[in-house]
């Protein structure tokens, strides 16, 4: 009986892991397909973020030149994206997205669908754009 209960406890376990965006996600462009970036999205104090970790279809020496603040002319390798996420029940939301081509930072909205991660950058028109990541 104790196997067993371990092995439920084991399997829960998992299963609350592959529900969960914390991790590294490839992003892929919607157009050509190409694997563009891997991103890690961490969980600090309560909230998650998520920072670039490689490039793989620009130079990975790459600026965010576009950018405002203090993310002017720093590395996109490393450049924090994804803010202040609070969870919401099986959807991540309230945070921001910077989108390191343009500059441009969007409200943004995570949850999991099929074991990968549905991205939605809003801005304030009403506009929305929804990517789907995947997991390595």
């Amino acid at each position: 009986m104790k196997s067993f209960m371990l092995f439920i406890l084991v399997i829960l376990s998992f299963t609350a892991f592959a529900q969960s965006p914390v991790g590294t996600w490839k992003t892929v462009d919607e157009e050509s397909g190409e694997v563009r970036s891997h991103v890690e999205i961490y969980e600090q104090g309560g909230l998650l973020f998520g920072k670039i970790t490689q490039l793989l279809d620009k130079d990975p020496n790459a600026l965010c030149n576009l950018c405002s603040g203090k993310k002017k002319n720093q590395p996109v390798v490393g450049l924090v994206i994804i803010e202040k996420m609070k969870s919401n029940q099986n959807a991540w939301e309230n945070g921001k997205i910077l989108d390191p081509e343009t500059g441009k930072e969007y409200n943004c909205e995570l949850w999991m669908e099929d074991g990968n991660l549905k991205v939605k950058g809003k801005h304030w028109t009403g506009f929305s754009r929804t990517q789907t990541w995947y997991r390595l």
